[in-house]
Order: structure tokens, then C-alpha cells, then sequence
């Protein structure tokens, strides 16, 4: 049995509705479809705050530039590692690249000493 194609587009309209009005609802609408209360809501409302302040430089702008780019696999892994990195900004990097641009690494050498800064930082 075919489905009229009618039926079809009806039904991914209002899924695509369903999901605009999701994304509509603010902090505190969410914070009280959770339940939330005490600390936890405190804390909720922050980091959703926080993210709804940071605008364009966020995950979904990053999935958008590597669409864009027509990107697949690894490379877009790659992509979208790099581009949330650049979005965290200056203050997320612990001075591990320019460490490692003062010892002109490049390739695997950089990318090894990378993670090994990295690591280092976060003890």
C-alpha cells in the first residue's frame, strides 16, 4: 500500500512545527516542563542562559559551514572538532598552540604534542 504523497508532506509539516515550537520555548518555560527546582534549576537556567547569549558561534553554525563545504567523514570530523574549538575562544586553550608554534611543530609531531599539553592542563 502507497502513502498519497498528501499524507506525506502533511505529516512532515507538522513534525517540522512540532520542532520550531521546541526550540521556541524559552529557559524557564523548559526549566518547568522539567520540573526542575532548588539548585538544579539554578543551574539549568544558567547554562541556558549562558548558551542562548552565545549566538552564532555554536555546534549547529559549525554544522551549517561544513553542509556549506559539502563535507563528509573524517574530514568533516576534523571540521567540526576545529570549528567548536575556535567558538570556545582564546580563554579554552590552556597556551598549548602557542607553545607549539614557538617550537614550529607541524603534522604529527604537533598533534602529539598537542594532546599531551592538553592532558597536562587538565590535571
Amino acid at each position: 500500500m502507497l502513502i498519497p504523497r498528501r499524507v506525506l508532506l502533511l505529516t512532515a509539516f507538522a513534525a517540522l512545527f512540532t520542532a520550531n515550537t521546541a526550540f521556541a520555548a524559552t529557559c524557564a518555560e523548559t526549566a518547568a516542563e522539567k520540573k526542575l527546582a532548588g539548585a538544579a534549576k539554578t543551574s539549568f537556567m544558567k547554562k541556558c542562559e549562558a548558551d542562548a547569549k552565545k549566538g552564532p558561534a555554536d555546534n549547529s553554525t559549525c554544522a551549517a559551514r561544513a553542509a556549506e563545504k559539502k563535507l563528509a567523514g573524517a574530514a568533516k570530523g576534523s571540521f567540526m572538532k576545529k570549528c567548536e574549538a575556535d567558538a570556545k575562544g582564546p580563554a579554552a586553550d590552556s597556551g598549548c598552540a602557542a607553545k607549539a608554534a614557538d617550537k614550529k611543530l607541524a603534522g604529527a609531531a604537533k598533534t602529539s604534542f598537542m594532546k599531551k599539553c592538553e592532558a597536562d592542563a587538565k590535571k
